[in-house]
C-alpha cells in the first residue's frame, strides 16, 4: 500500500508533513534514485535517501517522548535571528531522525512542552480531531467577574477566530492579581492570551500544567526534561488515537 511520501518521512521521525514538503520541493529527497516531488506517493519498500543519507525504515526506529518544563523567554524553533535562546539547547542529542515539539509554548510561556522523535504521533497529538486537554496556569491582572467567565467558556470571536476555554476555575488572588485555571481542547496561536486580552484582562503570568493526562511534575526544573517510559508512550499513542506503534 502507497502512502504520500511526506507522511511516510514525517512518520520516520524526520518532522512535521509541513517541514517534509518543503524539504521535497528542495529537492532534498530521492526516491528510487530519482528526486522526488510533492505528492508522490512510495511503497514500503521503496530506497528514501534524504541529503544523500539512506532513509530508515519506521520499523527500526524507537518512539520517544521528553516532557521538558519549558523556561519562560525561551523561544520553540531550532534558531532564532535575534539569537534568543532555544528550548533545543535543554534536549539531549538523538542518533535517529529529530526531535519534534508537540504544540508550541510562546516565548514567555513556560511550563510542559512535549517532544518527540515520532512525526505521526507528533501530528496526532496536535490535530484538533484528538480533543487534547491543555491546562493552565494563569495569573491575571484586571477585574473578573462572572460575565466575564460565561462569555470565554461560550465563545468569543478573535480576528474572525472562534476562541473558548472549556473550564474555568478560580485559584486565589495575590495582592491585585488572581490565578486562575483554564482549559482548551486546541492549541491556537497564543490563545490562551488572546482570550483574557479580549475582556481587557492582562496576562502577567502563564504555565501550561497539564497536556492530555499528562501533568507537569512539581519536582522537574525549569529547564529539565524527563523520558516517558514504553509503557507511558503506549499510553499516551492510545490516548490521542494514534496508529503508531513502539518498536520493541
Amino acid at each position: 500500500m502507497s502512502e504520500k511520501l511526506q507522511k511516510v518521512l514525517a512518520n520516520r521521525g524526520y518532522g512535521s508533513r509541513r517541514q517534509m514538503e518543503q524539504w521535497i520541493t528542495a529537492g532534498r529527497v530521492t526516491v528510487n534514485g530519482r528526486v522526488a516531488t510533492l505528492g508522490d506517493r512510495v511503497e514500503e519498500s521503496a530506497a528514501i535517501v534524504v541529503d544523500g543519507k539512506p532513509s530508515r525504515r519506521e520499523a527500526a526506529v524507537l518512539t520517544r517522548v521528553l516532557l521538558l518544563n519549558k523556561p519562560a523567554a525561551v523561544i520553540c524553533t531550532r534558531k532564532d535571528e535575534q539569537g534568543r535562546p532555544t528550548v533545543f539547547t535543554y534536549l539531549p542529542k538523538i542518533h535517529s531522525g529529530r526531535w519534534i515539539i508537540v504544540g508550541r509554548l510562546d516565548f514567555n510561556t513556560s511550563g510542559l512542552l512535549l517532544v518527540t522523535n515520532d512525526g505521526a504521533l507528533a501530528n496526532r497529538l496536535m490535530h484538533p480531531s484528538s480533543e487534547m486537554e491543555r491546562e493552565y496556569s494563569v495569573r491575571l491582572f484586571g477585574a473578573v467577574d462572572a460575565a466575564i467567565t460565561q462569555r470565554l467558556l461560550k465563545g468569543v470571536t478573535i480576528d474572525g477566530e472562534m476562541m473558548r476555554f472549556h473550564r474555568i476555575e478560580a485559584g486565589g488572588a495575590s495582592g491585585s492579581n488572581q490565578w486562575y485555571r483554564v482549559v482548551l481542547k486546541e492549541g491556537k496561536y497564543r490563545e490562551v492570551r488572546r482570550l483574557w486580552e479580549s475582556q481587557g484582562v492582562q496576562v502577567n503570568r502563564l504555565i501550561r500544567i497539564r497536556f492530555g493526562s499528562l501533568l507537569l511534575p512539581r519536582k522537574l526544573r525549569m529547564g529539565e526534561y524527563v523520558e516517558l517510559s514504553p509503557e507511558q508512550v503506549a499510553s499516551l499513542q492510545q490516548e490521542a488515537g494514534a496508529n503508531t506503534a513502539i518498536a520493541q
